[in-house]
């Protein structure tokens, strides 16, 4: 059961949850995470493998899609309480990109933010279109006075300490000057940045592409988050990425990123 005294909260971008379902059941094992939110599902809704996650300890919810896209919410021993799913404002966007839900009074917002490549064009005008949606979402969240967390790959490295070479990013739709202000307004609401902030100066990444040895050289990206409302925020301890999980074979091109708040 989930240790009532503290709270590990995980993202993952697994890449294809059937295809990798070794890795994350290995880390799921390893790590224990007491909730654990996941992007780039590429399943269908009934090809999600509820059983074997069942069979690792956690209860699930959801939001599939054939191929594309795709988050859940995982939670060790109870299944979290889904409260919506898809983001809102445009009644005819059909992506599985959002789902939120609540694990021991804590609203968890899971979110595949879109990559929005190549830009400009209609995919980055996509993206800037969500991320005006979620920055609404998120003030809704806040005016609710409860504990919550927006956690997920959010394809946006905030500052230059979150790209290995900047310089060669700065007409990619990750590191645009459009979506780095949309991330800024979304801290300016309030959310607290845990990995950040608690290592300020630190070069960190939480993604290496397979091309070109980019985990051996180090050569990553700062694109999966946790961001945490006020209440959370001061209950933060600790943040880390496990790094290790990015080397391991059939791995996902992303590493879990994870804190702990206390209860």
């Amino acid at each position: 059961m989930i240790d009532c005294s503290q709270m590990k909260i995980a993202t993952f971008n697994v890449n294809g949850i059937n295809g990798r379902l070794p890795v994350l059941l290995r880390w799921l094992a390893s790590s224990q995470p007491d909730v654990v939110c996941l992007q780039e599902l590429k399943a269908a809704e009934e090809n999600f493998p509820s059983m074997a996650i069942q069979s690792a300890g956690y209860g699930a919810i959801w939001h599939g899609q054939k191929s594309w896209n795709g988050v859940a919410i995982l939670a060790r021993g109870t299944v979290p309480q889904e409260i919506r799913r898809g983001l809102p404002g445009d009644p005819n966007d059909m992506h599985s990109r959002y789902i939120e839900g609540s694990v021991r009074d804590i609203v968890i917002g899971c979110l595949y933010l879109p990559n929005g490549n190549p830009a400009p064009g209609p995919k980055f005008d996509y993206k800037l279109r969500w991320f005006e949606r979620l920055n609404s979402h998120a003030i809704a969240l806040l005016r609710t006075n409860q504990p919550t967390v927006l956690a997920g790959d959010f394809n946006v490295m905030p500052t230059e300490l979150d790209v290995y070479k900047p310089e060669r990013w700065v007409d990619d739709a990750l590191f645009r000057p459009e979506v780095r202000e949309a991330y800024q307004r979304l801290l300016g609401q309030g959310w607290t940045d845990s990995l950040r902030t608690l290592r300020p100066g630190e070069r960190i990444y939480t993604f290496w592409d397979y091309f070109r040895d980019a985990y051996g050289r180090n050569a990553g990206l700062r694109i999966d988050h946790l961001l945490l409302c006020p209440l959370s925020a001061q209950r933060l301890r600790a943040a880390e990425v496990d790094r290790d999980v990015r080397g391991w074979e059939k791995a996902s091109d992303h590493a879990p990123t994870w804190i702990e708040i206390a209860a």
